[in-house]
């Protein structure tokens, strides 16, 4: 990359270390503006990185009092750019929060993306490492709506994952689940070899003919498994009301979509130090099944 693409946007001196460091080893934690090693060693085989002004390799030593620089690269991003009419539920100039409808992907390679319609949905950032392209922080399934966390910056995206990571981001998720189901549990299942927990509490029931119950559930996801409350419901016997893939043949609700809904965020804004909690009202679905008797705050 021609260094006239390029713009500074970090610069650290390494003190004298005891033992030497791999670069890719001794700059995550060190920057800013990256946190984990694999965008590290991303930004450094991109160019991104220099050592006393000369291009860093991934194997390069460091033994003390090195100069690092961490460049950005100002060439347009080519990716695409959509319209979507999205629900902001917050946002400053660090971060914001939107309430993601059901049946869009968050990100990937197609142009229909909740990702592609945030530079057009979101206020640019003022701060000097702005992103040209906010970045969701987290996931939701494509059939699942609600609240979704998204960075500005490039150190809002580094503390918020880190926050998520230390389980500093308290998730809450509503959902109409079938079947006789217990009043509140614990789920330890495994998905896909790895350590997953949700609980569940039910809020509310209704007696139905066909499905024996509709249950209103809280769930609160301890873990980020790919499809963990779907799998997790379907493991106990209570799948979630219109999953077509772990719902139980012959009780599949269809054309109604999914009713699962990410509907409340705890945490402490990591700029500002205020306390964020959001919630959204239920879905409309869900609503009609189960009529709120208040309003939420």
């Amino acid at each position: 990359m021609d260094s006239s693409d390029l713009k500074i946007i970090e610069v650290i001196r390494v003190p004298i270390l005891i033992n030497k460091e791999r670069v890719s080893d001794y700059l995550p934690g060190q920057l800013n503006t990256i946190y984990s090693k694999k965008g590290v060693k991303k930004a450094i085989k991109e160019g991104l990185v220099t050592i006393n002004d000369k291009k860093a390799f991934t194997a390069d030593y460091l033994f003390g009092n090195e100069k690092i620089t961490l460049f950005q690269s100002t060439i347009v991003n080519n990716k695409k750019t959509i319209t979507i009419k999205l629900e902001i539920v917050f946002e400053d100039d660090y971060l914001a929060i939107i309430n993601k409808p059901a049946g869009i992907l968050v990100s990937g390679n197609k142009k229909y993306t909740i990702e592609n319609a945030l530079p057009l949905a979101l206020k640019k950032s003022k701060q000097q490492d702005s992103l040209e392209r906010p970045l969701p922080i987290h996931r939701l399934d494509y059939p699942t709506s609600g609240l979704l966390v998204i960075g500005k910056t490039s150190r809002s995206v580094i503390l918020l994952n880190r926050m998520f990571e230390n389980k500093e981001i308290q998730k809450f998720y509503e959902a109409v689940t079938i079947g006789q189901q217990k009043d509140h549990g614990i789920i330890n299942s495994p998905i896909n070899t790895k350590k997953s927990k949700t609980t569940f509490r039910v809020v509310e029931r209704l007696n139905s003919i066909k499905y024996q119950n509709l249950n209103l559930v809280e769930l609160i996801p301890h873990t980020g498994r790919t499809h963990q409350l779907r799998k997790h419901m379907s493991k106990i016997g209570n799948p979630i009301f219109g999953d077509q893939q772990y719902g139980i043949e012959g009780l599949k609700s269809v054309g109604n979509g999914l009713y699962l809904q990410a509907s409340k965020l705890i945490f402490t804004h990591p700029f500002t130090e205020n306390k964020i909690e959001i919630s959204i009202p239920r879905l409309k679905k869900t609503n009609k099944l189960f009529p709120e008797k208040e309003s939420r705050s």
